[in-house]
């Protein structure tokens, strides 16, 4: 994998040591005349679950796909734990230890969990897929995890709830040694016994010191899980900080007006430390 930097910013312009996993900074991204992300800085710390929260076009997709390998920036550099790395691929970033589970989960319908888990990369012994340790560590891993409501590990991932469907892909990014896992709306469109249990899964996968990044629309959601916010709005990272310094009503204005009480936040957060962050 290649470790340099993209865009006009070098290392030692962006030099840091934050204790973070994952930087961003200076990070824009433009498609022709539309500039999707503009000049933003960006932390997720290890161990901590990380909510991006925005309106519809504020830049979140864009911004996880840069971190995911899909894109590449236009301009500033990328750091995974405090060294500069530039993320061509998604298997570059695969091999950082980032994992993205989108809002479809790229799962196959007709694939058991076995299947699904290990897809792409399944065990083989003898030239011949090895089930048996492909079981074991399934069921070892969904075990780990707490995920106890499947009936069988080859039961088909068709038949299986939305909460369900979210724990098989997870598990799988853990499977392959994920130190941060991106999940994009992970709750959208699940019923509250379902979402409660996405929730659930998100705080172990803290516990066990893996960063979560969250991408939500649910305030609701994002205040029962997080420990950092950051908001974007037009490209823009507006704030970030502490869950504590921000509430809902705080967190609404941001979103839709850039600004908290009438007064322009900051464009986010600046090397060395958060710059800005409400006051709850």
């Amino acid at each position: 994998m290649v470790t340099d930097v993209v865009g006009t910013g070098t290392p030692t312009e962006y030099a840091h040591d934050d204790g973070s996993l994952l930087s961003l900074r200076g990070i824009s991204k433009s498609f022709g005349a539309v500039q999707a992300l503009r000049d933003v800085n960006f932390d997720v710390m290890p161990g901590k679950v990380t909510a991006l929260v925005g309106d519809n076009g504020a830049g979140k997709s864009t911004l996880i796909k840069t971190i995911s390998g899909i894109w590449q920036p236009s301009q500033g550099a990328m750091f995974w734990k405090g060294k500069p790395a530039n993320v061509r691929t998604p298997r570059d970033a695969d091999a950082l230890g980032i994992a993205t589970v989108y809002q479809d989960l790229a799962l196959c319908d007709n694939l058991d969990i076995v299947q699904n888990m290990y897809l792409g990369h399944e065990e083989l012994r003898f030239r011949l897929l090895d089930e048996n340790k492909m079981e074991i560590t399934a069921r070892q891993v969904l075990t780990d995890l707490s995920v106890t409501t499947v009936q069988s590990i080859r039961q088909p991932v068709g038949s299986l709830s939305g909460g369900q469907r979210q724990a098989v892909a997870v598990a799988r990014a853990v499977m392959r040694d994920a130190q941060l896992v991106v999940m994009d709306e992970p709750t959208a469109a699940l019923g509250v016994s379902q979402t409660a249990q996405v929730l659930d899964l998100i705080r172990r996968l803290a516990s066990r010191s893996i960063a979560v990044l969250v991408i939500s629309h649910n305030l609701n959601d994002v205040f029962a899980v997080a420990d950092r916010i950051a908001v974007l709005r037009l490209g823009h990272l507006v704030s970030s900080g502490p869950v504590e310094n921000y509430d809902t009503q705080s967190t609404v204005e941001l979103i839709t007006t850039g600004t908290l009480n009438g007064v322009a936040a900051d464009s986010g957060t600046e090397p060395g430390g958060d710059s800005s962050a409400p006051e709850g």
